[in-house]
């Protein structure tokens, strides 16, 4: 199990907090120090879509100039966009055995968690 993210982020914080509560240890990603790459993020795509990858309400895209706000249309530029500027992916994203489910939900997270490895 992975949790991807950066760490001064709240949510990942109440993540890493319920996992640990659970009594699970799950290696952290941290997209600043150790990137991201192109392939993981198509395979977060095909998962989940970019849709659900690009967080539109954070600092990072708020920041953005309005033209690559609109230029942000299709996978190929999202995906850009995520290699260029990790702070822009929607966190945490846990992985378990390849599945993903983006963002913080104790359900979600607790049914993850049900799955056989």
């Amino acid at each position: 199990m992975k949790l991807y993210g950066i760490p001064n982020c709240n949510t990942v914080k109440k993540a890493r907090a319920w996992l640990s509560e659970q009594g699970q240890t799950v290696e952290f990603h941290d997209f600043k120090k150790h990137g991201i790459s192109d392939a993981l993020l198509k395979n977060w795509v095909k998962q989940v879509g970019w849709g659900e990858l690009v967080n539109r309400q954070g600092t990072t895209w708020r920041q953005l100039p309005e033209e690559i706000k609109k230029s942000i249309d299709s996978e190929t530029a999202a995906i850009a966009l995520m290699l260029e500027k990790s702070s822009v992916i929607k966190r945490p994203v846990f992985e378990k055995n390849g599945k993903i489910t983006v963002g913080f939900s104790e359900t979600a997270y607790a049914e993850m968690l049900s799955q056989p490895d």
